[in-house]
C-alpha cells in the first residue's frame, strides 16, 4: 500500500510538472505568435496609463489578443525598460512581444509634413494647421520668404508652432551656410535680396535645372537696370500672398502700380513673394554665367531662353502657336 501511494504521489508530481510545462509552452506561444492586425496601426499610449489599463487599450483597439500576457509579461520584463508613454505605429502581425519590446524603446511614431518648394505663407500655414496630431493653431502668418520648404519630421503632441519654429530655423540655417559660398558673380549684395529674387526664381520654373539659368538671366538684367518683368511678380502685386490668383493674368494687369510689380518698377520687389527651397537660393548666389536676357515657356514645362529681343520674339510666337493648337 505504502509503495502503490508512493507511485501515486510520484504521478501526481509529474502530472503537476507536465501541465506546467505545458501551461508555459501555451504562455509562450500566445506570447511570441503573430498577433490581430493586418495592418500597421498608429496607437498612442496617454502619459500615466498602467500596465493593465494599456494592455486593456491595446486589446481593444486590435493590437493585441491577451491582454493578461502582455500585463505579466511586461512586469516580469520590467528589467528591459517601462512602457513609455507616446504614439506608436505598430506592424502588421506585430507579436504581444514585439509590442512590449517596441513600448519599451520609446521609438514613437514619427510623422511627416512636406512642404513644396514655393509656397507663400498663408498656404503652408494652411498645410501645417491641416496637419494631423499637432497641438495649437498658427494664428500669425509668418513673413514671405522665412520659412524653409522641407519635409520635417514631428511626432504627437508636438505644436504647430514647433514646427513653424523649425522651419524658420533651417531657413536662416541654410541661407547663412550657402550666403558663405556664395559667387562674386551674383548680383545680390544681402542675404534678405537672395531670398527675394530666389523665391522669383522659384515660382518661373519648377525644373531643377533650369534655375540657376533663370538666375542667370536675372542677374544680367539686374546689372543693366532692364525690369525683371516677372509675371509671378504681377501675381502677388494682386494677392499679397492672401490668397492664390485663381484666373490667367490680363495684359492690364502688368500696369498695376506697385512696388512688387517688376514690369512697373526696376530691380527687385521689396520682399519676397514666396518661401524658395535651397536650389533656388544656390541659383541666386551662384547662377549660370550666360548671355541671355530672354526666356518663355517652351510647351513642355520648360523654357526657351533668347540671347536679343529678335530672339524672344520668334520664341513668342512659337509659344503663342503652341497655345493656338492646344485650346483646338
Amino acid at each position: 500500500m505504502v509503495r502503490t501511494a508512493h507511485i501515486a504521489f510520484l504521478l501526481l508530481i509529474a502530472l503537476v510538472v507536465l501541465t506546467g510545462f505545458a501551461a508555459y509552452g501555451i504562455f509562450l506561444h500566445t506570447l511570441k505568435s503573430p498577433g490581430p492586425l493586418t495592418a500597421e496601426k498608429p496607437v498612442l499610449i496617454a502619459s500615466g496609463q498602467g500596465t493593465q489599463e494599456i494592455a486593456e487599450k491595446l486589446a481593444a483597439e486590435g493590437v493585441i489578443s491577451h491582454p493578461l500576457v502582455f500585463a505579466i509579461t511586461s512586469k516580469l520584463q520590467s528589467a528591459g525598460g517601462s512602457l513609455k508613454a507616446g504614439e506608436y505605429l505598430v506592424p502588421a502581425g506585430a507579436s504581444t512581444q514585439d509590442v512590449i519590446q517596441l513600448l519599451q524603446s520609446g521609438r514613437v511614431f514619427q510623422r511627416k509634413i512636406t512642404v513644396a518648394e514655393g509656397l507663400m505663407s498663408t498656404e503652408i500655414v494652411d498645410l501645417i494647421n491641416a496637419a494631423p496630431a499637432l497641438e495649437g493653431t498658427i494664428e500669425t502668418i509668418p513673413a514671405e520668404g522665412t520659412l524653409l520648404p522641407e519635409t520635417y519630421n514631428y511626432v504627437y503632441g508636438d505644436t504647430r508652432q514647433q514646427v513653424i519654429d523649425r522651419m524658420q530655423a533651417a531657413m536662416k540655417k541654410t541661407l547663412s551656410e550657402l550666403w558663405e559660398k556664395r559667387s562674386t558673380t551674383t548680383p545680390v549684395k544681402t542675404p534678405e535680396e537672395a531670398v527675394t529674387l530666389a523665391s522669383v526664381v522659384e515660382k518661373e520654373t519648377g525644373i531643377a535645372s533650369e534655375r540657376p539659368r533663370v538666375a542667370g538671366v536675372f542677374a544680367n538684367r539686374l546689372r543693366i537696370g532692364m525690369p525683371l518683368q516677372s509675371d509671378p511678380t504681377v501675381i502677388y502685386a494682386i494677392t499679397m500672398g492672401k490668397m492664390k490668383l485663381e484666373r490667367q493674368l490680363y495684359r492690364k494687369d502688368l500696369n498695376i502700380e506697385s512696388p512688387y510689380n517688376t514690369y512697373f518698377v526696376k530691380g527687385l520687389p521689396p520682399g519676397p513673394i514666396a518661401n524658395p527651397g535651397r536650389a533656388s537660393l544656390d541659383a541666386v548666389l551662384n547662377p549660370e554665367n550666360n548671355d541671355f536676357y530672354y526666356f518663355v515657356a517652351d510647351g513642355t514645362g520648360g523654357h526657351v531662353f533668347g540671347k536679343t529681343l529678335d530672339d524672344h520674339t520668334r520664341n513668342v510666337a512659337k509659344w503663342r502657336e503652341i497655345q493656338r493648337k492646344s485650346a483646338q
